[in-house]
């Protein structure tokens, strides 16, 4: 805090008329770093017609998101110091929970009907898990020759509607 006071020229107990604890500073910008991506992908979203390239853009979006903002992947994901605690006020947060569901809907269009809701949810947890491993590994193991991003992407979002992907 008192380093963060200083790079703004301010006074520590001025820092902390605005956030109480250094988990509140993180969950503020957490919260506009989540806001920018999932505007952004929704935009990306109204531009497509079709389903399966609605999904895919949304997904490869979600992807270059993070490897365009690796200062942001590492702020959310790879903060150090956080506690689960800490990051469950932040999970529970229902307005930002519910930005997720653009790929709950995206699966949901994508796939076949007839799909339970525990299906959809199966689907759309297994390729949010697939886009953000894919984007960990690029971003924390680049000396690896990775295969395109966006293959790898569509490669995710196509397991992830193919009619028995967990079979």
């Amino acid at each position: 805090m008192r380093r963060m006071a200083a790079e703004l020229g301010c006074t520590v107990m001025t820092v902390y008329k605005y956030f109480p604890r250094k988990i509140d500073i993180l969950q503020a910008l957490w919260t506009l770093v989540f806001r920018t991506l999932f505007d952004a992908l929704d935009e990306r979203a109204r531009q497509q017609t079709d389903a399966i390239t609605r999904l895919e853009v949304v997904a490869t979006g979600y992807v270059r998101f993070w490897l365009e903002r690796r200062d942001h992947y590492f702020l959310v994901f790879m903060s150090s110091n956080v506690e689960q605690s800490d990051v469950s006020i932040f999970v529970q947060d229902d307005e930002l929970i519910g930005r997720f569901a653009i790929f709950q809907t995206g699966i949901s269009e994508a796939c076949p009907a007839g799909l339970t809701e525990a299906e959809i949810k199966l689907r759309s947890e297994l390729l949010l898990c697939s886009l953000n491993g894919i984007a960990h590994n690029l971003i924390t193991i680049s000396g690896f020759p990775w295969t395109e991003p966006e293959a790898l992407v569509q490669a995710a979002v196509r397991a992830a509607i193919q009619p028995n992907p967990c079979a």
